[in-house]
């Protein structure tokens, strides 16, 4: 807690339906996936359709995050995989249940920015 705000830091994977995996850390965890979602961020997971929230963490400690991300980004895939899995066995978009408990009344994905 820093000014009498508490902040929290997420670490995400997002897939794409080709099975491409994409390792992330935000500060905007709904913000962020709304932007990887609908292709609003120029560069690795735009290039390749990573639009799937598929794990996630929760952190309040920002180095503990990056060092989290980093940990996960040097992981075979195989073990990333198994990971996704304890979370999510079937490996549904998570961001569809987040996304309806954290847009305001009558807002859309769409509409984040």
């Amino acid at each position: 807690m820093r000014d009498g705000h508490f902040y929290q830091f997420w670490v995400y994977i997002m897939g794409s339906r080709t099975g491409v995996l994409y390792i992330g850390m935000t500060g905007f965890f709904t913000q962020r996936i709304g932007q990887h979602k609908f292709g609003l961020i120029d560069g690795f997971t735009k290039k390749y359709g990573v639009d799937r929230l598929l794990y996630y963490e929760v952190y309040s400690d920002v180095g503990k995050a990056k060092r989290r991300e980093l940990q996960l980004k040097g992981w075979r895939r195989e073990k990333k995989i198994k990971l996704i899995e304890t979370m999510n066995p079937r490996w549904a978009d998570l961001a569809e249940h987040l996304g309806q408990q954290m847009l305001f009344k009558g807002q859309s994905l769409k509409e984040i920015p």
